[in-house]
């Protein structure tokens, strides 16, 4: 399957195809310098497969986790394409999950001003959200992407052949991002899930996602209006993965606790269950004040508020603007009702 993002002389296509990865040079660019980064947590013959396309490969492994979404990763990958001669019609390829795509991304924007980015997600989260939109960043002083450019890839290769060496708990903690998706826009996908087939079904799942992130794209590329729902239980979820306790969270759990305070009571129930069928984590056992200290330094935030998402009923969704004080006792009101 071939979906494009269109978005004038930024577009670009993603393949969604089993084998796709083993045979990125029928789909990439590569007869090149390419920088070809991935981490300590992907199976090293991923990053092996594409580099043997490449006229001239240098391979770099960070360590995996969302520390490598750093400055001196970021530093790292820029000094390694400077001492390799890289011009401007080089390129960088991404063999990894969402930290790596962020990575990678950023640098490839940097670089000389800017030198071509292909993506090749190799985890759930990153094959239906992250590796779609042109987002990338680094973390700085504790805060989540808040160092950053826009920077779109030339293309994106998606292989569910990839997600089989995944353990089941990060499979789901990626599937998080397609119910966030089908939550704010897709009842029917999200019918799939509360189904319980979503294991079953995952290339479908992550098409259907995946047309769906592509579309807000191409109608708001920079985030300035509707791509802003994609942050579905993320201002929440970005306060409760800045705790330096709860690093053992994936990210697209930390999102799916982040979801279910924004929620009515109908949506909660619906969602609870979907959630529960995952096996992703629904108790909120966290600190609100520490959670709300974090929140405040979301990237979205504007003076003393924060537009959240919020949805009523499933399929749909409410932009809100809510003061910080309104957020604090909106969250305590949650866990109030839910610890009973």
């Amino acid at each position: 399957m071939k979906l494009q993002v269109a978005l004038g002389e930024r577009s670009y296509d993603i393949i969604i195809e089993r084998g796709s990865s083993a045979s990125a040079g029928e789909y990439l660019n590569l007869r090149r310098r390419a920088l070809v980064v991935t981490d300590s947590g992907v199976p090293p013959e991923y990053a092996a497969r594409v580099a043997d396309a490449c006229d001239h490969a240098t391979v770099v492994t960070a360590p995996a986790g969302e520390g490598s979404k750093s400055i001196a990763q970021f530093e790292r990958l820029l000094s390694a394409m400077l001492e390799n001669g890289f011009t401007r019609r080089d390129c960088v390829v991404a063999v990894g999950g969402g930290v790596v795509g962020d990575l990678a991304g950023f640098a490839a924007s940097a670089y000389m001003r800017g030198v071509d980015f292909y993506n090749i997600p190799t985890t759930a989260l990153a094959q239906i959200d992250s590796s779609i939109g042109g987002k990338t960043a680094v973390n700085l002083g504790g805060i989540k992407n808040v160092v950053g450019a826009f920077y779109q890839p030339r293309r994106v290769l998606i292989d569910a052949d990839t997600l089989c060496t995944l353990p089941r708990r990060q499979l789901a903690a990626g599937l998080c991002e397609a119910v966030k998706m089908a939550a704010t826009f897709d009842e029917e996908l999200f019918s799939m899930f509360e189904r319980g087939d979503a294991f079953d079904n995952i290339e479908e799942i992550i098409a259907r996602s995946v047309d769906i992130k592509r579309r807000v794209v191409e109608a708001d590329e920079r985030e300035g209006g509707l791509r802003r729902v994609l942050n579905f239980g993320h201002t929440i979820g970005h306060g409760i993965e800045a705790e330096e306790e709860l690093h053992g969270l994936y990210h697209g759990e930390c999102v799916a606790l982040g979801m279910l305070p924004m929620c009515s009571p109908e949506a909660r129930e619906r969602l609870l269950c979907v959630l529960t069928s995952l096996g992703v984590p629904t108790r909120f056992t966290f600190d609100p004040e520490r959670v709300m200290a974090a929140a405040m330094h979301d990237k979205k935030s504007d003076g003393d508020g924060v537009s959240v998402v919020f949805v009523e009923k499933i399929g749909s969704y409410e932009i809100r603007r809510m003061r910080y004080d309104e957020l604090d006792a909106h969250l305590r009101r949650y866990i109030r009702e839910t610890s009973k």
